[in-house]
């Protein structure tokens, strides 16, 4: 029997096919898909879905209706029919055709969406934080001179921040937004990469006493047009302050976020009323976001402008502050009196406005340089309840917990700082060091392969790849030339000449170390990482007498140096006067004397366990043995499972010998040589010749076959390495793949 309905004579096409109700299939379809697509638009405006939704429903049902064309050619008269051989073939070749069409169009929309670099930051912290999202994209300076650009970043910046203050938004830093100054690319790639719902853009022209400014608020996912304004009001500071309130309350409303009380107070504040000193408050902000030793000393001087124009302008004296703090770090400067100075500063600030959340963020990070870990901590949980949005305080607060030994914490900290600064390179690298403190090494060569993506300048990105690769995963010989690219992206600072000096020495290159030392001590002012490094340096060499000198200069900087303090407890042990000794840890770490001792942190870990053998011969065995006990159980609560990589202040000690130290200090012998040879067979390899060639701990075992055998396939190891970096190429170009291989 034919399932074919009969055709019949002289019968037009269109009453065939109204007859086999292809039409009435086809209209009914076509009416309920319109219908669809109109609910899908109405829901996918309302939750801001992706138009990629919509795109993909409008494509789908276009391809469903000639598949509901022919169903209803065979099956629409009678809807009995079985299925015939030219049916099935005709639905598999549009079911074909159709899937062909929607993998054209996802892969021609994935390549075709311009992007600013080729992978996207990666945050812990964009699952959890759920606010509305915003990004301000530099606004344009349509008066087109070069001299009005200084004031048109000024606009922008306040008004960034004065919408940072806002604790119910999401607020994406100026660092990432700059990204995309000069990018022309459609607003939903941007809001993608920054990981944001919304963009605010605009535009600023001055001209002689006016200033007119032109912003609008986007939906970057829909292209709709939440808000607008025009502002042309005279150029005075009231003005300029007045229109920056006005604009972030009205996209607060925008958005349905409320203000608090404070916030709103703060928001309508008028910081300064001199508009030199705001302009040399704005130059001092763009020279301090390059963080190098001479954009520093450029943005020290642009501060203080600003403080000596208007001496009650309250966010210069945190500008000038911050710079000083951050010089500690990235330049050569006398760190006692330059600390002094911040402190005071600060305190300014703070009398002048106590609600200043960077304020409060410095002034905790000179406490946590101090040791005063509670005022610190509070400090930055203070910064951040009134500054949500302010990324440097998450790094700084990171930092702080990283010196306390919670790393898991830390690492918190640094991706909440990501997420709100998805586009800076520093951020990525602090997150890489991080994920290194926690032996996650090819997560942060990852991340430090997108720091360097994002920024190719930045000298830390370099410095810290190489402090993964040499103390994470025992390649000292790959790690030389990413020190080397870290030294020429900032000559004028001395960290990176020493990191480079440390690694060399630690390849038995000691001629090559001691010139760089020379070069750093030679910059001008000696600071504690300098004499640290040529006191070292000069121990390898066998040249005590002037590591002596170095490692006192070095005290005399900073007593609290736990390198410093070792190699002068050794000189002391060595001239039979542990007393004196236990005088320099006990001005150091009281604590570690004190009946009340606190929990350790890394400082006061690694100098627990050096003052536990002076003890030892100060008859004061009971206290050393709490030492000891303390040590153990901080090492225990790191989560590092013995690694390797201790971050920036800790290079050249490693907390994978620690535990051989411990054991040998308890006369256990056998643990001790075990815990060696774990620590070399993991990889471990910083200070390598200190502890085999000068460290009393171990003078009970260092004659043992086993301790001997230990550093011998170290120093075979070593000179492998060497050989290795020898023979390669002076301009063999960088290993970027980010393997741990």
């Amino acid at each position: 029997m034919n399932d074919t309905p009969t055709e019949r004579e002289g019968e037009s096409v269109w009453t065939r096919l109204r007859r086999r109700r292809v039409v009435q299939w086809g209209v009914a379809y076509a009416a309920s898909a319109w219908v669809l697509l109109q609910v899908l638009g109405f829901v996918s405006d309302a939750f801001a879905w992706s138009p990629i939704v919509k795109q993909s429903a409008t494509l789908v049902l276009a391809i469903g209706l000639p598949i509901v064309l022919v169903v209803g050619w065979y099956h629409g008269e009678r809807g009995q029919q079985r299925v015939s051989g030219p049916e099935l073939a005709l639905l598999t070749l549009l079911l074909l055709i159709g899937g062909g069409l929607l993998w054209f169009y996802a892969h021609r929309r994935e390549a075709t969406t311009p992007t600013i670099a080729t992978s996207r930051p990666t945050s812990t912290a964009a699952v959890t934080d759920t606010r509305p999202s915003i990004a301000v994209l530099p606004f344009d300076n349509r008066s087109k001179l070069e001299d009005d650009a200084y004031f048109v970043d000024g606009i922008h910046d306040d008004i960034l921040t004065q919408l940072s203050k806002v604790s119910a938004l999401r607020v994406i830093s100026r660092t990432s937004v700059e990204q995309f100054r000069e990018a022309k690319l459609p607003l939903r790639a941007i809001a993608d990469q920054l990981g944001v719902t919304k963009i605010l853009e605009g535009g600023v022209q001055r001209g002689g006493d006016r200033v007119r400014i032109n912003v609008q608020l986007i939906d970057a996912h829909t292209d709709a047009h939440l808000w607008a304004e025009s502002y042309d009001r005279e150029l005075t500071a009231d003005n300029i302050f007045a229109i920056q309130s006005e604009i972030a309350s009205s996209i607060s409303q925008a958005l349905r976020t409320t203000l608090t009380p404070l916030e709103h107070e703060r928001m309508t504040s008028i910081p300064t009323r001199d508009l030199d000193a705001w302009k040399d408050y704005q130059l001092g902000r763009r020279r301090f976001e390059q963080r190098n030793s001479a954009a520093l000393a450029e943005a020290e001087a642009f501060f203080q402008k600003a403080i000596d124009q208007d001496p009650d302008f309250a966010l210069a004296y945190v500008g000038l502050g911050e710079t000083l703090r951050v010089q500690l770090a990235y330049s050569a400067v006398p760190r006692r009196e330059v600390m002094a100075r911040a402190d005071a500063v600060l305190a300014s600030a703070l009398v002048l406005d106590a609600n200043l959340g960077a304020a409060h963020a410095s002034a905790a990070g000179l406490a946590g340089e101090r040791r005063e870990f509670a005022r610190a901590e509070a400090g930055f949980r203070r910064a951040i309840e009134l500054d949500p949005n302010y990324a440097t305080a998450h790094m700084w607060y990171g930092f702080l917990l990283t010196r306390l030994g919670r790393f898991a914490e830390a690492l918190q900290q640094m991706e909440m700082a990501t997420e709100l600064d998805p586009l800076s390179s520093r951020a990525q690298s602090f997150v890489a060091q991080m994920l290194g403190n926690l032996g996650r090494f090819e997560e942060a060569l990852q991340r430090l392969d997108r720091a360097i993506e994002i920024d190719p300048s930045v000298a830390v990105s370099y410095s810290t790849r190489g402090l993964i690769l040499a103390q994470g995963l025992n390649r000292w010989a790959d790690a030389i030339p990413w020190w080397e690219q870290a030294r020429q992206r900032d000559p004028g600072s001395p960290n990176y000449l020493n990191r480079l000096a440390l690694g060399l020495s630690e390849l038995r290159l000691d001629s090559d170390a001691l010139l760089l030392s020379g070069q750093a001590l030679g910059l001008g002012v000696e600071t504690v990482d300098t004499s640290r490094t040529a006191a070292l340096i000069h121990v390898y060499r066998g040249a005590l007498t002037q590591s002596t000198e170095a490692a006192e200069r070095a005290l005399a900087l900073r007593s609290m140096d736990t390198v410093a303090l070792r190699l002068l407890r050794d000189v002391d042990l060595r001239a039979g006067r542990p007393d004196r000794a236990r005088q320099r840890y006990a001005a150091a770490y009281p604590e570690l004397v004190s009946d009340k001792m606190p929990p350790l942190d890394v400082d006061s870990f690694f100098a627990a366990i050096d003052l536990a053998m002076v003890l030892q011969q100060t008859g004061e065995s009971v206290r050393a043995d709490v030492l000891l006990d303390r040590s153990r159980e901080f090492l225990r609560s790191l989560g590092t499972g013995g690694g390797v990589v201790g971050g920036f202040e800790f290079f050249e000690q490693g907390y994978a010998v620690a535990d051989a130290r411990i054991a040998a200090l308890r006369g256990q012998a056998a643990e001790s040589l075990a815990a060696l040879r774990q620590a070399e067979r993991k990889g471990w390899r910083a200070g390598w010749r200190y502890y085999r060639d000068h460290d009393p701990v171990f003078a009970t075992i260092r004659g043992s076959p086993e301790f001997k055998a230990v550093f011998a396939d170290i120093e075979r190891d070593m000179a492998q390495q060497r050989a290795r970096l020898a023979a390669r190429p002076k301009d063999a170009p960088l290993d970027l793949t980010g393997t741990t291989h």
